[in-house]
């Protein structure tokens, strides 16, 4: 299956390079280009992208407001987000994982990289970038919001929790298989259950449920 992406980037050259290197690739399609965040929005509802590279600086309408105008949009359930940032500590790349981006790429990642994050992506992983991941997470716990109701963590069996909490430690679905020694096709069902009972769009929604539900905390794992 071709994936189909919208490219947002207001430098032109930059955004050329993006179009240039993910059109060359096998089973990838630019279908649209965006210079601001409105018409990424506009281009988003009419060509229903797999996944939207979204630049957070943008005139008129930018990137934090495009993702999550996207994100609210239940037409474009299914259209993911990757946010592109010149820096790993943007000010802006917690809220825009809050705003429903799936994950984020420093615009000066390695090609092979930039690709690898695409069809990941379109795959329905999430994706985040390692250098800043464990930082990340500290942002998370330091503003967690109060913890929700109870009541929506016990629609979760055990077993889906302990998923969750793996979902959080950035595993794949074949990571967790082989840590609960079960199919990675068991996982995927797992997760997709977690995401349909909390109401989560995707698996990076999940990793900030888990840190404000209390599932996780840093230092877990180190």
């Amino acid at each position: 299956m071709t994936i189909r992406v919208v490219v947002a980037d207001d430098q032109a050259l930059v955004r050329a390079g993006f179009v240039a290197l993910l059109d060359a690739q096998d089973g990838i399609d630019v279908v649209g280009e965006a210079d601001n965040g409105e018409q990424a929005v506009r281009l988003a509802r009419k060509l229903i992208p797999d996944v939207v590279l979204m630049d957070i600086r943008m005139p008129i309408l930018d990137g934090l407001g495009a993702t999550r105008m996207i994100a609210d949009d239940p037409d474009l359930a299914d259209v993911k987000v990757v946010v592109l940032t010149t820096f790993e500590m943007d000010e802006y790349v917690f809220e825009a994982m809050r705003s429903g981006a799936t994950g984020f790429l420093v615009k000066h990642t390695e090609p092979a990289d930039l690709v690898r994050a695409v069809r990941v992506v379109a795959a329905g992983d999430a994706l985040l970038s390692p250098g800043v991941t464990r930082r990340l997470v500290a942002e998370f716990a330091a503003h967690a919001k109060a913890a929700p109701p109870t009541t929506q963590l016990d629609e979760l069996t055990e077993r889906e929790r302990e998923v969750m909490v793996l979902v959080a430690e950035g595993l794949t679905n074949a990571e967790i298989g082989t840590r609960l020694f079960m199919s990675p096709a068991t996982a995927r069902t797992h997760v997709s259950r977690i995401l349909l009972k909390l109401g989560a769009r995707d698996r990076t929604q999940l990793v900030v449920m888990a840190y404000e539900f209390g599932l996780v905390r840093p230092g877990w794992q180190e």
